[in-house]
């Protein structure tokens, strides 16, 4: 196996529109449509498509929603030993797109919020088979640090996602991650610092490097993405492309750079193709239905 994913998914419902509505006010909206999503699943998803094997340790409900969660896991061929029920709902994620391509997002967890440690230790066996744990923020944060426990126990390395995100996350908790990959307003709301120029950017990277931080990996939209390590200060510019939905990008990205620095090792060439996975994406509509597979993605 190469790539354990211990972390959310969520039913998208995704509504198109010119602009939101004001308080007390009603709109008609011209699109609509509903997905597989949650910040878990669609890195796992992206990964998959491009080659890797991928185990998914999650939680979904017992409503209408499960079940077509765990079918569209097992379309993409991830393994679902480990997607687990849960009494109640599942995580569902309420998505607004605007004639500007972009989105406001609201999560509702669901069974996202039970995934436990205890689930962690019943799916050890497998997940210590794996080359790299990937996680994000969409579950209980002592679930997120007992996966990186486990990680570090187990010499696997561990890529954090700190979405969305949370101003009580413990950065020395967090710190054994070799791959930290926040966006510019994540980086923000966790280091307390602006990031409103490069200089900025780098500056709270760097702090987070000072709290231990291998690997600071900062996505900046159409500005690209920074790369800072020790001895390591380099901005990838952002592929020129026409967006129609950012929705799922930043999990675009974080999924191919897992399929390729685990199939690779080379972080740099890993950066490179998420950079240009994640563009493509951004040009189709959808979070999941935009993620190229592995001979699409070769094509570009």
């Amino acid at each position: 196996m190469d790539i354990a994913v211990i972390g959310s998914n969520m039913v998208d419902l995704i509504t198109y529109i010119d602009r939101m509505p004001a308080e007390g006010e009603t709109l008609e909206a011209p699109d609509f449509k509903m997905g597989c999503g949650g910040k878990g699943a669609n890195q796992a998803v992206a990964a998959a498509r491009l080659g890797s094997e991928v185990l998914m340790v999650t939680r979904v409900g017992t409503d209408i929603f499960a079940d077509n969660t765990v079918s569209n896991f097992e379309k993409n061929g991830i393994d679902t030993r480990y997607v687990m029920r849960t009494e109640g709902s599942s995580g569902v994620a309420p998505i607004f797109v605007d004639a500007e391509s972009h989105n406001s997002i609201l999560i509702i967890k669901g069974a996202n919020a039970q995934l436990s440690s205890a689930d962690i230790d019943s799916a050890a066996a497998d997940i210590a088979q794996c080359k790299l744990i990937v996680l994000q923020l969409e579950v209980p944060l002592e679930t997120v640090y007992a996966a990186i426990r486990f990680g570090k126990k187990h010499d696997i390395p561990v890529l954090l996602n700190p979405a969305p995100a949370q101003p009580n996350l413990v950065l020395s908790d967090v710190k054994d991650c070799e791959y930290f990959m926040p966006n510019e307003s994540e980086l923000s709301l966790l280091t307390g610092m602006p990031v409103d120029t490069l200089d900025d950017v780098r500056n709270a990277a760097s702090a987070l490097l000072e709290a231990g931080m291998k690997n600071v990996i900062v996505t900046l939209g159409s500005r690209g993405v920074l790369w800072m390590a020790d001895g390591v200060d380099e901005l990838l510019p952002a592929f020129d492309v026409q967006p129609r939905d950012t929705t799922g990008a930043g999990d675009a990205f974080i999924g191919c750079f897992s399929h390729y620095v685990v199939e690779t090792g080379d972080v740099r060439l890993a950066l490179e193709k998420a950079n240009r996975y994640a563009a493509d994406s951004v040009t189709k509509l959808g979070t999941q239905t935009s993620y190229a597979t592995a001979e699409e993605f070769i094509k570009l």
